[in-house]
């Protein structure tokens, strides 16, 4: 009677967890920083192209309290390509309120920098940034390990938006959405 009870009690305790771990899942994906909160400070990728090529810059310094719209990927593919140069021809038409862009590769792979450098010039990327950081993501940002690809829209250093997207999560009615969503940083 005793190890019925026990049972029980397991099969009880096994559908909750089990029913946590359901609810978990249907919540959205959250990476980096969360509508509202405010940019943590500078960091320094390697920039593949724009003014400082090359080089190590802050772009969150580069970029001050104007808007921006910045994006952590994990990997290249089709659909971020799209967000890409969306985001170059929507970053081109704010170009009155001072709007930036750019990408943060978070990645260690080996000819990434190349690969950057042929697709901004394949593509004409002239009005987004692209750059590489470590896999892990600049200190304080908590970009999430199962973000393929993080979108945070922020202006005077206050994040507007937030997009998060698993792998093969960003297709073209996010990027619409992506780009739609730009009006709350550039519309004052």
């Amino acid at each position: 009677m005793k190890s019925i009870r026990i049972l029980g009690i397991a099969v009880v305790a096994l559908t909750l967890a089990a029913g946590a771990t359901f609810a978990i899942a249907d919540e959205p994906l959250k990476s980096s920083i969360q509508v509202g909160e405010r940019i943590p400070g500078p960091f320094h990728p390697l920039n593949i192209n724009g003014a400082k090529a090359g080089e190590k810059n802050c772009l969150v310094c580069q970029h001050g309290t104007h808007p921006v719209a910045m994006v952590f990927a994990r990997e290249n593919s089709p659909a971020l390509t799209k967000l890409i140069k969306s985001l170059d021809e929507t970053t081109a038409k704010n170009k009155s309120c001072d709007m930036g862009s750019f990408v943060v590769f978070l990645s260690d792979k080996e000819d990434l920098a190349k690969e950057l450098k042929t697709l901004a010039e394949k593509e004409n990327i002239k009005n987004v940034t692209l750059s590489i950081d470590n896999p892990a993501g600049p200190k304080d940002y908590n970009v999430t390990k199962t973000a393929d690809v993080t979108v945070v829209l922020y202006t005077g250093h206050k994040v507007m938006a937030n997009f998060a997207y698993p792998k093969g999560g960003l297709n073209d009615a996010a990027v619409t959405e992506v780009i739609k969503s730009v009006s709350k940083i550039t519309t004052k």
